[in-house]
């Protein structure tokens, strides 16, 4: 039976990566038009929104969204959530409407097709360079400027140590969030890593509940006020982490 269901697993694992590349196949000519401008990117929004519902359903995930506040259309946030699983980036983009921007590691670029469009649209950094680093700044404060949101996964990562609950959040989503005086949205994911972990032989179909908390307002505040800001932010996201756990393990 143990045989079995690994051999299930291994399938479903390879199914992924071909949801992963098909719908961007489908929608290629499309995608190209509307990636080759940044005027162009809701049009291609919409259809990084389908590429993800895609996966999602494909893989038999059904996400359930709570809300504690409305996103208004008219404005720009920094969306900042924990950061666990591949499927983070597919979430992401369902459960956010309005367009926005990813600031994410440069490695996802590598990979075929996906990398390509991603490389096109979002803010990719080489965390082990400096000058690289700074681009990004550049870049997402060019971008804020034009009225759009960004989004930040804090830890920089998923950890290496997978029984970690939470780990320690960089400075950088923060710092620009004061610099352009928008809200922080904090973002809990609390099944995505046991529904879909970077442990090969791992995972299963079901739930992913995400909560969407009340955000946190960053108008007067000053660049010294960051370290606040951000340790503030993960004491939300944390506490919901644990409380969770406390309710799926009770005895412990």
């Amino acid at each position: 039976m143990n045989i079995l269901r690994t051999i299930l697993t291994i399938l479903w694992r390879i199914w992924f990566y071909i949801l992963l590349v098909l719908p961007i196949l489908v929608m290629f000519p499309v995608l190209v038009v509307f990636s080759s401008a940044e005027r162009l990117y809701p049009k291609y929004y919409v259809c990084a929104r389908i590429w993800a519902k895609c996966i999602l359903y494909g893989m038999g995930f059904y996400p359930e969204i709570k809300r504690m506040q409305q996103l208004d259309p008219k404005k720009n946030y920094m969306l900042v959530a924990n950061h666990t699983s591949m499927i983070d980036i597919m979430m992401m983009l369902v459960i956010i409407k309005q367009p926005f921007i990813f600031v994410g590691k440069r490695e996802l670029a590598k990979i075929p097709v996906f990398g390509f469009f991603y490389r096109k649209t979002n803010i990719t950094v080489d965390r082990n360079c400096a000058k690289s680093k700074q681009d990004v700044v550049t870049e997402a404060r060019r971008r804020l400027d034009m009225g759009e949101s960004i989004c930040i996964f804090p830890e920089g990562g998923v950890p290496s140590d997978r029984s970690l609950v939470l780990d320690s959040f960089k400075d950088g989503a923060f710092r620009l969030a004061i610099a352009h005086q928008i809200p922080i949205v904090p973002i809990t994911f609390y099944d995505n890593k046991k529904r879909f972990s970077y442990k090969f032989v791992s995972g299963s179909p079901g739930k992913l509940r995400v909560k969407i908390h009340e955000f946190i307002t960053t108008k007067g505040m000053q660049p010294a006020d960051r370290k606040n800001l951000r340790n503030q932010t993960r004491q939300v996201i944390f506490e919901e982490l644990t409380k969770n756990l406390e309710q799926e393990n009770p005895s412990k």
